[in-house]
C-alpha cells in the first residue's frame, strides 16, 4: 500500500479547536478558617518570590514558563522557557 503526502488526511481542521491556557503566578495552603476571614483588600502570600517564572499551562499540561509584562494595561506572559515540544512525525 503506496502513501503519498496527498492521501495522508490533513490534520489542519485542530488548528481551531479551543484549548485552555492558563497561567500560574503562584499558590498556598490556608486554613479554612483563614480562608472565611478573606475580605476585599486582604493579601494572600503566594510560595513563590516576587522575580520567579510563571507557569504556563495547556489544558493542565505544564508547557511553559515566563515571565510577566504588561501590554497595553493588560498582563501578559513573555516565553522565557518551553518545556514540551509536539515530536517529530
Amino acid at each position: 500500500m503506496s502513501t503519498s503526502t496527498e492521501s495522508l488526511p490533513t490534520l489542519e481542521f485542530l488548528l481551531d479547536v479551543p484549548i485552555k491556557l492558563t497561567v500560574e503566578l503562584g499558590s498556598c495552603q490556608i486554613s479554612m478558617r483563614d480562608l472565611l476571614h478573606l475580605n476585599v483588600g486582604s493579601v494572600v502570600q503566594l510560595d513563590k518570590p516576587a522575580n520567579a517564572s510563571v507557569d504556563l499551562y495547556v489544558n493542565q499540561k505544564l508547557v511553559a514558563r515566563g515571565e510577566v509584562v504588561v501590554v497595553e494595561e493588560n498582563f501578559g506572559i513573555k516565553i522565557t522557557e518551553i518545556l514540551a515540544k509536539p515530536s517529530a512525525p
